[in-house]
């Protein structure tokens, strides 16, 4: 089990224009606080309970990376990597098609700790291997190191205008000057810098800062929008900006 606590909720489907996490874990508890922890890290997460479901996962959303449990009820997660890696024949009749996704990278995740399977899981294509029990924070960090070194992790660092958002050293610049932000804040800005450009609704940004599913009053979403206009949009041309009705968007200035 991780070492931490916090919100379980149901997974979603990835976000546009997020790094997208492919979570594989056959315990449901184990699997929504993942989920969950690695949405307030900045990611998208889709869950898979088994090593079919995974497969079929893979092939719907092609994650950006798979955190992968080797003891699954049925394909194990050895044979989930040998899947992803090989291109094969499409099997007859209603057995799943393999994806093949050779590049997105694996990192193992499992109670087993032994040499030899960490070196099967290594040889096999994965790119590292955390055993259970672990830190959230820990794995979290593994994770970017090794987006870092395969996609260079389009999420570590946003841009828009002169508004910059480091979410491994957890800093944002507005013009060079470094803006102190809450954690709350800090992940709102980051949920509206991964959608710049796009309208976000207040549910959604309930659902992905917060994380739970919320049909009343949204009125912490415009607090704390308020909080960040008074920080971000201080002393340059807005970027925030308010959809009447509907929710917020994040731009730079129009020419």
């Amino acid at each position: 089990m991780p070492r931490a606590a916090g919100p379980a909720r149901a997974p979603r489907e990835p976000a546009d224009g997020a790094v997208s996490l492919l979570v594989v874990d056959d315990e449901p508890t184990v699997r929504e606080l993942l989920c969950a922890a690695l949405r307030h890290a900045g990611f998208t997460a889709v869950a898979a309970g088994t090593g079919r479901e995974a497969l079929e996962r893979a092939r719907e959303c092609a994650p950006d990376l798979v955190l992968l449990d080797v003891m699954l009820p049925d394909l194990d997660g050895f044979e989930v990597i040998r899947q992803l890696r090989e291109r094969r024949p499409d099997p007859p009749g209603p057995a799943v098609h393999a994806p093949h996704l050779p590049h997105v990278p694996v990192v193992f995740l499992t109670a087993r700790d032994a040499t030899r399977d960490k070196i099967e899981g290594l040889v096999l294509g994965g790119d590292d291997y955390v055993t259970k029990p672990f830190d959230l924070q820990e794995l979290i960090a593994r994770i970017r190191a090794v987006l870092r070194r395969t996609h260079g992790d389009p999420s570590a660092l946003l841009r828009v205008a002169d508004l910059e958002l480091d979410t491994d050293a957890l800093q944002v610049r507005r013009a060079g000057e470094p803006v102190r932000l809450s954690p709350t804040e800090f992940r709102l800005l980051r949920h509206l810098m991964t959608h710049a450009g796009r309208t976000v609704s207040k549910a959604q940004i309930l659902h992905q800062v917060w994380d739970y599913d919320f049909s009343g009053d949204t009125g912490i979403v415009d607090t704390y929008i308020s909080y960040l206009r008074r920080k971000i949009d201080n002393g340059g041309p807005k970027l925030i900006h308010t959809v009447h009705g509907v929710g917020y968007v994040l731009r730079g200035p129009r020419s």
